[in-house]
């Protein structure tokens, strides 16, 4: 049942794609969530985390112009490798969240047989959801639906002394948590089954795309 369930959400940010190389992460974000945790509206969140992670590849321009990461933030960064203890306490057995969940699901298969899941991928809830929006991206859900103020308040208290936004990877797993949770309450889904987030009916978002 969701109202049983801890969701943590994941999202890195990549040093991106380069002909000849494989994509690798260099920063990586979770924020951890229940309905049993006492919930202040001022911290409804019971864990957030960061990390960047070192690389040997050149990040894209392409890629910086997109999160803003340098090579110099991740001169002393830990390996990916090395960070499987912090991963694998915030992740082994909580539903995971992530929007668009391809990348992440990539990137942690650097743990072979991780076991982490089941996952709510908020792109295919949002469609649910919101089946005649006309951008699904994470910042233009949270944008039309009002909740940015919500998520830069919950990320200015993980990260006070950053001016956190999109596409740092702790704002948008925060970003994530903010969004499943306003779709639980909105569709008062409180006492559901975890099906209806993890298989969540994209019927009508499809029939609508089909039909413009």
């Amino acid at each position: 049942m969701i109202n049983q369930t801890v969701f943590t959400a994941i999202d890195f940010e990549s040093a991106g794609t380069c002909a000849g190389d494989t994509d690798t992460p260099v920063q990586i974000g979770t924020a951890t969530w229940s309905l049993n945790d006492p919930e202040p509206e001022s911290n409804l969140l019971s864990d957030t985390w960061m990390s960047y992670i070192h690389t040997d590849r050149k990040i894209t321009w392409a890629a910086q112009q997109v999160h803003g990461i340098t090579k110099e933030q991740l001169t002393d960064a830990p390996k990916l490798m090395l960070l499987w203890p912090d991963i694998k306490r915030r992740l082994h057995g909580n539903v995971v969240v992530a929007h668009g969940h391809g990348t992440e699901k990539r990137f942690l298969r650097a743990f072979p047989a991780h076991g982490f899941g089941p996952w709510v991928d908020t792109l295919h809830l949002a469609r649910a959801a919101y089946p005649t929006l006309n951008d699904y991206s994470l910042g233009s859900i949270c944008s039309t639906l009002e909740l940015e103020e919500k998520i830069s308040t919950l990320s200015a208290a993980a990260s006070p002394n950053d001016q956190l936004t999109w596409h740092d990877a702790l704002y948008d797993s925060i970003a994530s948590i903010v969004l499943l949770r306003h779709i639980i309450q909105t569709f008062s889904l409180q006492d559901s089954a975890i099906t209806l987030l993890t298989r969540p009916n994209t019927t009508a978002w499809r029939k609508n795309r089909d039909s413009s």
